[in-house]
């Protein structure tokens, strides 16, 4: 993004915020964590799987808590400053725009956590859950994130944040419930996780480009860079869709495992798992 794109007001106040002030530490975050996939993949080869059920437990919980605080707050504090659905400028929302900002300060330090996802997938040895849609989607968004809060971290922006913050309470509840066998049979709507992701993207898309068709002052170039990115994930999601739904039957896989099979977590062999967002079916 370009230093002449307009700033949002809350610009000047987010000076001095953690790894806000340099790109360095998100960009070596990243980098750590591409390598620790890489790396971690290599040292679990030869080694058992860890099951980690007490560690996801409180993960998954931490990480549901933490996406209705930002839900609320977003809602809350566009509510505050009277935010336009349609399209809401960087400058005229006053201190709501300065509390907005702090709520995605934590919506873009959460992809950071969210990193974790990836990590018990190696430590677990799910390594057929480590696709390439899985980690485009958390390496990216925390980069992006990081422009974000630097360049535009109020107005149009809420928007994305709201909704993906709504979808990772039913994920990540979702997982938590998981880890327990006695919940499989009440699991059965993980398909419909999958739709809810791609209508998320969806909306994000059409309510990004409503501020392009009928523009308030908030800068054309980011408006373009979220829809075609948002475009890359509606593809991705849909041709993971088709291959994990259309192409193959539906399998009953969250009943108890019979006696015997293996349990690995929580997880039967047939379990589903996802990621900020990302679902993978393990193959059978």
């Amino acid at each position: 993004m370009s230093s002449t794109v307009t700033r949002c007001p809350a610009y000047s106040r987010v000076r001095g915020w953690f790894m806000l002030d340099s790109y360095l530490p998100t960009f070596f975050l990243t980098v750590i964590y591409l390598l620790s996939i890489w790396l971690g993949n290599k040292y679990m080869k030869n080694r058992p799987a860890l099951s980690l059920r007490g560690i996801l437990t409180l993960y998954n919980l931490g990480i549901t808590l933490l996406s209705a605080y930002m839900l609320a707050e977003l809602i809350l504090s566009t509510w505050e400053g009277g935010y336009n659905l349609q399209c809401q400028d960087l400058t005229s929302a006053g201190e709501a725009d300065i509390r907005v900002a702090k709520v995605l300060w934590w919506y873009y330090f959460s992809k950071s956590v969210e990193f974790l996802d990836t990590i018990f997938f190696v430590l677990r040895k799910k390594t057929s859950q480590i696709t390439f849609l899985h980690v485009y989607h958390h390496a990216s968004m925390f980069n992006i994130w990081w422009c974000v809060l630097n360049w535009i971290p109020c107005g149009q922006s809420f928007f994305g944040p709201t909704l993906n913050s709504f979808i990772h309470i039913l994920m990540y509840s979702y997982y938590g419930l998981s880890v327990f066998p006695s919940m499989h049979k009440y699991l059965w709507w993980k398909k419909y996780l999958t739709q809810a992701q791609l209508v998320q993207f969806v909306l994000t898309i059409t309510h990004t480009m409503s501020a392009v068709v009928k523009p308030c002052g908030f800068p054309f170039g980011c408006l373009i860079f979220q829809s075609s990115y948002m475009l890359t994930l509606v593809i991705l999601f849909l041709n993971f869709y088709v291959q994990t739904y259309r192409k193959k039957p539906m399998k009953k896989d969250m009943q108890e495992p019979p006696a015997g099979k293996e349990v690995k977590n929580g997880f039967s062999k047939a379990y589903f798992s996802a990621a900020n967002g990302v679902m993978n079916k393990k193959a059978q």
